[in-house]
Parts: structure tokens; C-alpha cells; sequence
């Protein structure tokens, strides 16, 4: 048979192999939906609960490439620190293996046998796909769907690598892999950087087992290979970027490599001196998947005690410091689109960092009422001007999301967000137009009275409160406190209206400078919008 006849379907097998992961992780992300989001809450805790983020994201997202390309982008932006990163990569590592599982679940399972279920599971999912009409069910076609086209171009590739059994050449070319330990590692590391997917190049791996072409020594040392090959994706995605993101490539690399080192050590012990016999025995693809799944989770468990001076060597390599966040830049990063829910999240974070520092804005207008100072009037206009950046910035990033989401969902959370960036933003501005007109009152050489002063105090204590609670509400989305930042918003109405009225015979009993009086009047009118959106906050918190 020639090669073309080979080779032709084989690529066809390949092709519809690595477009089914995507389908079945559309699928699997969109179900996900909110899940997805909030695991990325959980992650900056501690390291084991980044090794089951890893986890997580990798077995739904089915790439741990794409994982550890978003921790780039997540370190690159500030939001992780390396440590937590580390933590990711070992469960991004492991979380890698599933799609092996579910290729081989026809030897595990017999009546999972893809030539049985394949067919019937494309054939539901497209009608599915067809008749549904909720999000959710069109979401779990997808999924289905895209498990029976996986299975599909496995066997095809195994179908078309079949003839090669006879092969003398191709079985020497095994046979030598598994004798020279580093042309097997260099001959997995070289197919996965081809593919540019570890689980790609293990479905092609398990594909050739079918067919009883791989002895299991060469099968153990390709696996560690495809796990070093997979970091090139990591690797590449790091150029540009923060000495900090590079960093966390890096750890990556190490982590591999390291795990490379310690199983090839002990599979060259296995293989020339415990069990010999198994040079020459064909391993399965379970036994693919197994080995792959043992030796990722090995890997994790040495190196997680020693995880700590990973991150020490790579800050040495690269001489980083300890990173400080810069309020002025946003802390977004492209590399995290490519799963717009964590995008989103991510988001969530930006925007909440936003909120605070729009609070000590507040803070200082607040001082600069009961003392005009003059240093404070100077920060707060140079730090709305940073807020006006960081809201355009936001903004460009959540627009940058709802092109790569189809999900009417993320869409609507999307409006929300920028809904939100627009209210800090004003809010910032409320700030500054309350210490722009107090800069009235020095160039006509008065003040507020005692009790002008004091109504000022409560209505300003009112709607820092209320902008406060408005912001944590939305950063842990509390509902609670979004409930009290309407309670607040409400007093702070009548408050204003109480303060007008009470300045109004003030100015009718000629008590009152008419000059002071439309200072107080612009500060009460701020405070009050300053409330308002405040409340328009909490209430997308109490949408969702």
C-alpha cells in the first residue's frame, strides 16, 4: 500500500480528532457556564486548590496548552502570582489525560466500543442540536456531538495505520525508540510540538497501540517526550511578555523536565533490569492512558513539596523581585480570551481593583470638603485621569470578549461589566467635581457654616458607605450587601432633600453667603449621584 493511501486518512483522522476537542470543549465550557468563573475565585487561596483549578479548567477546556497559556496571561497581568501558577500547571498537567480516558474507554469498558456508540452519539447530537432550543441542551449536543467525532477519527486513524503492522521498518523504528531512551523522548516531544497538543499527540500514540505497532518501553519514553513538547505552546506564548510571565513558562519546562528525568531513570531500571519482558510486549491504549495518567500525577506528587523552590530558582533565573501591582495599567491579558468565561472573571477582578481605587479617590474628597487641601485637589485629578484610562482599557476587553462568546449569557454579563466600569467611572468624576468647587470657596475667601459642615458630614458618610458596600457587593457578589447599598442609597435621597429644604431658609433668612451656597448645593448634588450609582451597581449584582 503506498503512503498516500496511508497518510491521507490518517491526517483526516487527525483532523477530525483535534476538531472534536474543540467542539466537546465549547460544549463543556458553555455548560460550565458561571461554574467555570467562579473557579477562578478559588484559586488564589492556596497551591492545591490552583493543582485542582488546573485540574478543572484542563479537563473541560481538553488542553492543558490553553491552560497554562492563560496562566501566562494571568501572571503576566498581576491577578497570579507565581506560586499559585505552579500550582495550576501541575493540575493543568494532569487534568490533560482525560481525553486519553475517553478514547480508551471502548478496552475498559466493552460496551463503550466507539464502533457501537460513536455513530449513535454523533447521530443524537446532531438532532439534538437541530431541535433544541434552550442554550443548555444545544450546550450538551455539543458535547455529545463532539464525543462521537473524537472516537470517529481515532478509529480512523487507527484504520489507516493498520497496513503498518507488517511493516519491518516502522516496527525497528519502535523498537529503536524504546532502546535509546532520548530519541523516544525527542520522537514524542518533536509529533506534540507538530500538533501543537499533548492529548493530540496521545490519541495518536493510542491510535498506533490499536493496532499493536508501539512495544511498551518506546510507548513510556514518547509519553515523557509529548509532556516536554507540550510546553512549546507555554514557551511561545511567554515572548513579550513580563519577566514574570516568562517565569512562569519556565516552570512549566521544569516541571516536565524534572518528571522526564525521575520516570526515565526508573523505566530505564524497569526495562533493562526489573521486566525486560516488557521490551517486547504491545502495550494497549489503556495502558497509554494509564501510564500517562501515573506519570503526571507522580510527577505532581514529588514536586509538590518542592514546588516553593521552583519558584525561588525561576525568580533567580530571570531576577525578579517581588512584582507590584501598577494602579495606573490595566491587568488584563489577551492570552485569556481564548475561554472567554475566565476571561470574564478575570474581569471581575480588574474591576473590582478599579472600585478601590475610585474609593480612596473618595476618601481624599472627603478630606478636601472639611479642609480644602490643596495637595489632595492636585491627586485626585491626576487620579481620575488613571480611572478614565483603566474604563477604556475595561472597556475594550469585555468588547474584545463578546466577540469570542457566543453565549447569550457571557453577552449579557459583558453589558453588565460595562455597565459597571461606567458607573466607577462617574463616580470618579463626582469625586473631582466635588473638589473642583471647593476650590470656590478659597478664591472667595469663605466656608461652609458649622452647621453646613455637619449636615455634609452625615450625607458624605452616607454615600461613601453606600459606594463602599456597592463594591464589595459586587467584588464576593453579595447580595446582602447590595440589598444595604439601596437601603443607603435611599436614606442619602432623603437626606438631600431634607439638606436643600433646610438650605433654602437658610438663603431666605440671607444666613448664608450666595456663593457658599451653590458650593454646597454642587457637593450635595454629587454626593447624591455618587448614591445613585452606587445603587445602579448593586443592582446587577442582584440580577444574576
Amino acid at each position: 500500500m503506498g503512503v498516500m493511501a496511508i497518510l491521507t486518512p490518517f491526517l483526516g483522522g487527525l483532523g477530525l480528532f483535534i476538531y472534536a476537542m474543540q467542539v466537546l470543549a465549547s460544549g463543556l465550557e458553555n455548560a460550565a457556564g458561571n461554574k467555570l468563573k467562579k473557579l477562578l475565585q478559588s484559586l488564589i487561596k492556596n497551591r492545591f486548590m490552583g493543582v485542582l483549578l488546573g485540574f478543572i479548567v484542563t479537563a473541560i477546556v481538553q488542553s492543558s496548552s490553553t491552560t497554562t497559556v492563560m496562566v501566562v496571561g494571568f501572571v503576566n497581568s498581576g491577578i497570579m502570582n507565581l506560586s499559585q501558577a505552579m500550582g495550576v500547571i501541575m493540575g493543568a498537567n494532569i487534568g490533560t489525560t482525560v481525553t486519553g480516558w475517553l478514547v480508551a474507554s471502548g478496552e475498559w469498558a466493552s460496551w463503550l466500543d466507539p464502533r457501537t456508540y460513536a455513530p449513535i452519539a454523533i447521530a443524537f447530537g446532531v438532532f439534538m442540536m437541530l431541535l433544541s432550543r434552550k442554550k443548555m441542551a444545544k450546550d450538551i449536543s455539543n458535547v455529545i456531538l463532539g464525543f462521537g467525532m473524537l472516537m470517529v477519527g481515532i478509529s480512523t486513524m487507527s484504520a489507516a495505520v493498520s497496513p503498518l503492522r507488517e511493516n519491518e521498518a516502522v516496527q525497528e523504528m519502535f523498537i529503536y525508540f524504546g532502546e535509546n531512551p532520548l530519541l523516544g523522548i525527542l520522537a514524542g516531544a518533536v509529533v506534540t510540538i507538530i500538533v501543537f497538543s499533548s492529548t493530540a499527540s496521545v490519541g495518536i500514540l493510542q491510535s498506533l497501540a490499536v493496532v499493536g505497532l508501539v512495544p511498551f518501553n518506546a510507548a513510556i519514553y514518547i509519553i515523557m517526550g509529548q509532556n516536554i513538547g507540550t510546553t512549546v505552546t507555554t514557551l511561545i506564548s511567554s515572548f513579550g511578555a513580563k519577566k514574570t510571565a516568562k517565569a512562569a513558562a519556565f516552570m512549566h519546562l521544569l516541571f516536565s523536565v524534572i518528571g522526564t528525568i525521575i520516570f526515565a531513570v526508573f523505566a530505564y531500571f524497569l526495562f533493562n533490569f526489573i521486566a525486560p519482558w516488557l521490551n517486547y510486549q504491545s502495550i494497549s491504549q489503556t495502558e497509554i492512558i494509564l501510564a500517562h495518567t501515573l506519570f503526571n500525577i507522580g510527577t505532581a506528587v514529588i514536586i509538590f513539596p518542592f514546588a516553593e523552590k521552583i519558584v525561588k530558582l525561576a525568580k533567580k533565573i530571570f531576577k525578579i523581585e517581588e512584582v507590584e501591582i501598577e494602579d495606573d495599567k490595566v491587568h488584563l491579558d489577551d492570552r485569556v480570551l481564548e475561554t472567554p468565561g475566565i476571561a470574564l472573571q478575570a474581569s471581575v477582578f480588574e474591576i473590582s481593583r478599579m472600585g478601590k481605587l475610585v474609593t480612596a479617590i473618595m476618601d481624599k474628597a472627603r478630606d478636601v470638603v472639611f479642609s480644602e487641601n490643596k495637595e489632595c485637589i492636585k491627586e485626585i485629578r491626576s487620579e481620575e485621569q488613571v480611572i478614565d484610562e483603566l474604563c477604556d482599557d475595561i472597556s475594550n476587553y469585555l468588547i474584545k470578549i463578546s466577540s469570542k462568546t457566543t453565549s447569550e449569557e457571557d453577552n449579557k454579563q459583558v453589558a453588565d461589566l460595562l455597565s459597571v466600569v461606567s458607573d466607577i467611572e462617574r463616580i470618579s468624576d463626582c469625586c473631582e467635581n466635588i473638589s473642583e468647587s471647593i476650590t470656590h470657596l478659597s478664591q472667595i475667601k469663605d466656608g461652609f457654616s458649622d452647621v453646613a459642615i455637619e449636615e455634609l458630614k452625615e450625607m458624605a458618610a452616607v454615600c461613601a458607605d453606600s459606594y463602599k458596600s456597592a463594591i464589595e457587593a459586587f467584588s464576593k457578589n453579595d447580595k446582602e450587601q447590595a440589598k444595604r447599598t439601596i437601603e443607603l442609597e435611599r436614606k442619602a435621597d432623603e437626606l438631600e432633600e431634607k439638606m436643600r429644604a433646610a438650605h433654602m431658609k437658610r438663603l431666605t433668612k440671607k444666613t448664608c453667603n450666595n456663593a457658599v451656597g451653590m458650593v454646597f448645593l454642587d457637593t450635595i448634588v454629587n454626593l447624591e449621584r455618587i448614591s445613585d450609582h452606587s445603587r445602579n451597581i448593586a443592582e446587577v449584582v442582584l440580577d444574576y
